[in-house]
């Protein structure tokens, strides 16, 4: 016997890619449970399905960072703090932050597979013995427009997303006096692609890094937040400094702002998503 969910949750997160460097990512979790009837003739309660298995996974990926453990380019620190060095084709990546914030992947690299691999190991073992076998999918949303994928931290916020290091994949809409504009679009899906967004009053110089090596070409930002201590070092070229935090509804607003005033135009609506199903509706 199969129990299906579909849907049952969204993981929020980045990871580290040797090509592409620092990847928001947003994938969609579908889950099979196969096995036999329980004493309730079931396979497992649904109800457990979410508070289990959706809690498991919030607590080993969601709003994290994911490090491929086996990669040449990846480099770990234990101290005081945890530390991540990472080489990429497009340069190196430094981050320092409680180790929670991090989820070591036992990999070369950081794909769906791999995922998949990581969950299932962790998940298994919750489950009561009448369940065999746990299967997992993932999978991104279907985007029939433009869309970017971004990482960045909020230091305000309550919960797991003050990690520095977190992201999504996430759709634009721009609507351009009341008509939708592909070609405004496009231009912000290709200003944000794998961009790492931050804050100007995180902004550190280099000298003032606590744990990261200083290195040319980067920028810098640190914070601390009700999780603790975060720091973090990229390429200049991967980043996007912005005027104030980068919530959702920050974003669009920064962004229908942004082009009011360099497109000139009359009304501008932007629907910025922040992930699936989820983001803040901006007007200028």
């Amino acid at each position: 016997m199969i129990l299906f969910v579909r849907d049952l949750t969204v993981i929020d997160f980045s990871y580290l890619c040797q090509q592409r460097g620092l990847l928001g990512e947003s994938f969609i979790v579908d889950v099979e449970l196969h096995g036999d009837l329980d004493q309730a003739s079931m396979v497992f309660d649904f109800g457990l399905v979410k508070k289990v298995i959706k809690k498991a996974i919030d607590q080993l990926l969601d709003h994290k960072l994911a490090i491929p453990a086996l990669s040449t380019a990846t480099q770990i620190i234990h101290g005081e703090v945890e530390q991540v060095q990472f080489n990429s084709a497009r340069g190196l990546l430094q981050v320092a932050s409680p180790a929670e914030a991090f989820a070591v992947i036992q990999s070369d690299k950081v794909d769906m597979a791999s995922v998949i691999d990581f969950l299932t190991e962790q998940i298994k073992p919750l489950l009561p013995e009448n369940v065999a076998k746990l299967v997992l999918q993932l999978r991104t949303e279907q985007v029939s427009g433009f869309s970017y994928q971004y990482t960045h931290g909020l230091k305000k916020h309550d919960g797991n997303c003050q990690r520095i290091a977190h992201g999504h994949r996430s759709t634009i809409q721009i609507f351009d006096n009341g008509m939708l504009s592909p070609k405004l679009g496009k231009y912000w899906s290709e200003r944000w692609e794998d961009i790492y967004l931050a804050t100007a009053e995180d902004k550190l110089d280099a000298a003032a890094l606590k744990y990261l090596k200083a290195q040319n070409g980067a920028l810098n930002f640190a914070y601390t937040s009700a999780q603790g201590y975060f720091e973090i070092s990229l390429p200049e070229s991967t980043c996007e400094v912005v005027p104030c935090d980068t919530t959702v509804e920050c974003l669009a607003e920064y962004i229908a702002a942004t082009l009011k005033e360099s497109h000139q135009l009359n009304a501008v609506k932007v629907v910025a998503f922040e992930g699936v199903g989820k983001g803040a509706i901006a007007f200028a």
